[in-house]
């Protein structure tokens, strides 16, 4: 499992593979390669590679002191590090990356606070509950594609709330090199929730000004619980998120919350960690769009008006969801529209029964994120199909009607 290489060796050779790379005039320019693992590796992966942006733009992003944010089992021997730079992505291969016959690889790419094993390899990483089900599969869509002929690849991001202009550069890192090792031209991406948005990005040019432009290289994006006309959730709900995340309540959720303030225990304790503009969550707020005017508050849950508007409550205090929407990007996305090269399929589902979390349920959703904002086709220049089906949004990347929806749209002209 460990990389036997020394680090001299290790950085040699990815200098040597970028310089080569170059040459043939396929690398892209800032991708240099750290390590690689090709033995004891879980889950069903045949290698994986540490890659390094080298454009000298991205850099650390801040984890929760915690530890809640961290990289934990083998992603972090892989990084090398639990609280990698940003700078760093994981490009895992699947059995048959370098023989299957399928002409189009595959990208799967992981959303918030997932990684690419609990995503598309092994559904039960986490355990009971953890995939959205009390009983978790052993294997998911990677084996499913990958049995059936595709090459398969997956990118696993350094920060699992970062900026979504870095995982979008990133992405485009992940697709330049898929496309290196197989000669394609064009690569499908699958992606879920947040990683859909950013990729999403991508292919919209919605980018900073070092960021990379679109270079034709998607074929198919396939979006799996996308937030394509953002998302309200932890501001709609009162006080049961934040009771969630702040540490002082017995939270431990790895998200931002609604409030500055909250009262657990017959204490107030503040914070600024746990909130949309703390530097662990840079990527929250980007998703951000206020949807009371589609769908009504829930008024019977504790503190609704003050948390979704700002103010003092009986147990919580914020600051409203206005204050941070300026940091959207959900409406730019929209306008910038998707390249009409790229076939875009949307994927939701309409469940709101995840264990042990408030689901979404003031309208239809599958538990996060509303039908309608999943559905949303504003932008799309060129949607190629759209379907419900009946999982939440935990099960999108694994549950079998799930997976036959995203092989016919793959296989589909």
């Amino acid at each position: 499992m460990k990389n036997t290489n020394t680090a001299l060796r290790t950085h040699t050779y990815g200098l040597l593979v970028f310089i080569s790379l170059a040459a043939s005039g396929l690398a892209h320019a800032s991708a240099i390669l750290e390590a690689t693992y090709t033995s004891g590796i879980n889950n069903g992966w045949q290698k994986v590679e540490r890659w390094r942006d080298n454009s000298g733009h991205i850099g650390n992003e801040s984890f929760p002191a915690d530890g809640r944010g961290d990289q934990s089992g083998q992603r972090a021997t892989f990084f090398a590090s639990s609280q990698p730079s940003s700078a760093q992505f994981l490009l895992y291969h699947a059995p048959g990356w370098d023989s299957n016959s399928r002409q189009t690889p595959v990208l799967l790419i992981h959303g918030a606070n997932q990684n690419a094993d609990l995503a598309w390899a092994n559904p039960n990483e986490a355990g009971s509950y953890g995939c959205g089900r009390q009983n978790c599969p052993s294997q998911g869509l990677m084996q499913a594609l990958a049995n059936d002929n595709y090459k398969v690849f997956a990118l696993n991001l350094a920060h699992k709330n970062g900026d979504g202009f870095i995982w979008a550069e990133q992405i485009a890192n992940a697709i330049a090199q898929v496309k290196n090792k197989t000669g394609a031209t064009q690569v499908d991406l699958v992606t879920w929730s947040k990683s859909a948005f950013n990729a999403r990005m991508y292919i919209s040019s919605l980018t900073n000004a070092w960021s990379t432009r679109f270079k034709s290289d998607v074929r198919k994006l396939v979006m799996l619980g996308a937030p394509n006309n953002g998302i309200d959730w932890s501001f709609r709900h009162g006080v049961n998120h934040t009771y969630g995340a702040y540490s002082q309540c017995g939270g431990s959720i790895n998200g931002p919350t609604a409030h500055d303030q909250i009262l657990c225990f017959g204490l107030w304790y503040s914070s600024s960690e746990w909130v949309y503009d703390s530097p662990y969550f840079p990527g929250s707020a980007q998703m951000l769009k206020a949807l009371d005017d589609k769908y009504a508050l829930p008024t019977t849950e504790q503190d609704w008006y003050t948390t979704y508007y700002g103010g003092l409550g009986f147990v919580s205090k914020g600051r409203g969801i206005a204050a941070f929407t300026i940091n959207s990007l959900v409406d730019q996305v929209r306008s910038a529209g998707t390249d009409s090269s790229v076939q875009v399929y949307n994927l939701c589902g309409d469940q709101a029964d995840m264990a042990f979390i408030h689901n979404e349920h003031t309208g239809p959703s599958d538990g996060v994120v509303f039908i309608s904002s999943c559905i949303d086709s504003t932008g799309i220049s060129n949607l190629a199909g759209s379907a419900v089906v009946t999982t939440n949004h935990l099960e999108l990347g694994w549950e079998p009607s799930a997976i036959n929806q995203i092989k016919n749209w793959l296989s589909a002209p």
